[in-house]
């Protein structure tokens, strides 16, 4: 049989290249999607891993706390149990000492009753002797013995309730007369100190204090040109006579001071009338009338008649209705300050006195 040649077209060619082109590409398509695929599920797969490790280890730690819970939890019983059973012993001992209180007071016998009446007889006895001793006493929170264990009587007005001490510490407290205060002045603080009219001043201020109520209130301030109180620091409230510490402290505290410089009663009366509350009563010792009002004075001598003059403006400086209790101690060349200081006293309602030289 005769072989039959067959006939070749280019569209025949073109179809199957194409058709090959086609699976050859579908193949590449496959297998690019498959290989990211897989790449996402190795992640998926480390961020699971990842997660699992995470909560391995948060087990292991909740693990190991529950562990030490229950050790301190089992500690905790045993301290309660321990508690429990201290609480049970304490409650036995009470009841046991109720029952020896109750054997001992019904084993009382009368011996044991007149003993206890015979103390309380001697303590009774005790007491009614203190109070004899209190009613000698007076009212005294401080003690202040004179030379010979003198008792003086005055006529000081020491009550009150809030009571103001003045104490003059001017160059003139120094001595009794001019000539002796010129030539005490020269000399070092510690003579001043020991001067004997000064020491007299402050042995009075100690007698003033030894009397006062216990339930009142004090202050003390010593002037000359200015003012200041004896603890420093307390010039703008009261103090309690009944702190005896403080006030053996303040007393204490005039032994350090210096007389100098000269008088200004108008200064001092001026802060008397700041004070608040008032004082209901005024102790004023001082020697001799001012030598100056508010501002120094322009010459270095001051006549009788002008020290009148500023005693006078001083005067209306102090507020009304307060008693002025003045103690004059000795100082010659002022002929006028007693009569002055004494109708001081007595327009207000206070006393004076001008003690000797061994007073108090």
């Amino acid at each position: 049989m005769a072989r039959k040649n067959r006939r070749f077209t280019t569209f025949s060619l073109s179809f199957l290249d194409i058709m090959s082109c086609g699976f050859g590409a579908v193949a590449l398509i496959f297998l690019i999607i498959k290989h990211g695929s897989d790449h996402d599920i190795e992640v998926k797969n480390e961020d699971l891993a990842a997660e699992v490790e995470l909560m391995k280890e948060e087990v292991q730690f909740g693990r190991e706390h529950l562990v030490l819970a229950r050790n301190t939890l089992d500690a905790t019983s045993d301290e309660l149990a321990d508690a429990q059973g201290l609480a049970r012993r304490i409650i036995e001992q009470i009841e046991e000492v109720k029952g020896n209180i109750a054997e001992i007071d019904s084993n009382t016998e009368e011996d044991d009753i007149k003993r206890l009446q015979d103390k309380l007889k001697k303590l009774q006895d005790a007491k009614k002797q203190l109070e004899e001793e209190n009613k000698k006493l007076g009212n005294n929170v401080r003690k202040f013995v004179g030379e010979g264990d003198r008792q003086y009587l005055t006529g000081l007005r020491l009550g009150g309730n809030r009571i103001l001490i003045l104490l003059d510490s001017s160059a003139s407290m120094l001595g009794d007369e001019l000539i002796k205060v010129i030539r005490t002045r020269n000399m070092s603080s510690r003579t001043k100190r020991e001067a004997g009219k000064w020491r007299r001043a402050i042995n009075t201020v100690s007698w003033l204090t030894a009397q006062f109520p216990q339930d009142s209130q004090y202050q003390i301030y010593t002037f000359n040109t200015g003012f200041s109180a004896a603890i420093a620091g307390t010039e703008d409230r009261w103090l309690n006579v009944d702190d005896r510490d403080q006030l053996d402290d303040a007393i204490k505290a005039l032994d350090e001071v210096v007389p100098d410089g000269g008088t200004s009663l108008e200064r001092v009366f001026n802060a008397v009338s700041a004070m608040s509350p008032l004082p209901d009563n005024i102790i004023l010792i001082t020697d001799g009338l001012p030598t100056q009002g508010m501002k120094k004075p322009r010459r270095n001598v001051v006549t009788g008649k002008e020290r009148r003059k500023l005693f006078t403006r001083a005067v209306k400086a102090l507020p009304g209705g307060i008693p002025v209790n003045v103690i004059l101690a000795p100082m010659d060349g002022d002929p006028f300050a007693a009569s002055e200081f004494w109708k001081l006293a007595m327009e207000t309602d206070g006393s004076f006195l001008a003690p000797s030289r061994d007073w108090p």
